[in-house]
């Protein structure tokens, strides 16, 4: 298992972003070196937990539990043959391209190590966006991306550091539970009636999503 590439982007100016700005940084590019990797602050006020990467909205984007965006290269493979386009590292605007780990497959609360220096850990599931459509210029794109399931992982910074493409990821911690990415993800867009299955990942899971489980669950039982 390990770090295939790890992926910047700048604020660039754009016609599909529902940003006021008008720009986005989801155009990020594999960059040679290594980059320093740390808790951006809380959702709102910090944006990448990585140095030098761009995030334009930060009242939906970025914070301390989306500090890092994974995506595994298999599933971009699996993409680039039902599309019949190339897709690079970093076309999903995931921050981390890895290979040999199944992301989506993870369970909320795993850890992994990165290098000799960083732990990240996994908190919830990507929700697809007009701005990701845009990015990507496929047609139905949100409702495609959606019915796939695999929406590659956020993270937040456990222990700070420097990576760079080439290092090894160790899984250092897998909880005993089955809340999967792909569960919580499903839970979140297309299928309500699992949110209360993700308690059992507890303060594991991104605060908005333990939030929501938690009045799902008060509302109509578990």
């Amino acid at each position: 298992m390990k770090l295939l590439s790890v992926n910047l982007g700048r604020a660039k100016a754009v016609p599909y972003t529902d940003n006021p700005e008008g720009v986005t940084g989801i155009d990020k590019r594999p960059v040679d070196g290594s980059v320093r990797v740390s808790a951006p602050g809380p959702k709102g006020i910090g944006g990448s937990g990585l140095a030098g990467d761009a995030v334009c909205k930060l009242e939906h984007h970025g914070g301390d539990d989306q500090a890092v965006y994974a995506m595994a290269r298999e599933d971009l493979d699996e993409w680039e043959r039902e599309l019949g386009r190339t897709l690079a590292d970093g076309a999903f605007g995931e921050n981390l391209t890895t290979q040999g780990l199944d992301v989506s497959g993870a369970r909320i609360g795993e850890r992994w190590r990165i290098g000799p220096e960083v732990v990240l850990e996994i908190t919830s599931g990507r929700i697809p966006c007009r701005t990701f459509q845009g990015h990507l210029e496929e047609k139905s794109w949100v409702k495609r991306f959606t019915q796939r399931g695999a929406p590659g992982a956020y993270l937040r910074v456990i222990e700070p550091g420097a990576i760079r493409a080439g290092d090894a990821v160790e899984i250092v911690h897998r909880p005993d539970h089955d809340v999967t990415v792909t569960l919580q993800f499903r839970a979140v867009t297309t299928e309500r009636t699992l949110l209360p299955r993700l308690l059992a990942a507890g303060e594991a899971l991104h605060p908005e999503v333990l939030r929501m489980a938690r009045e799902y669950a008060e509302k109509y039982g578990t």
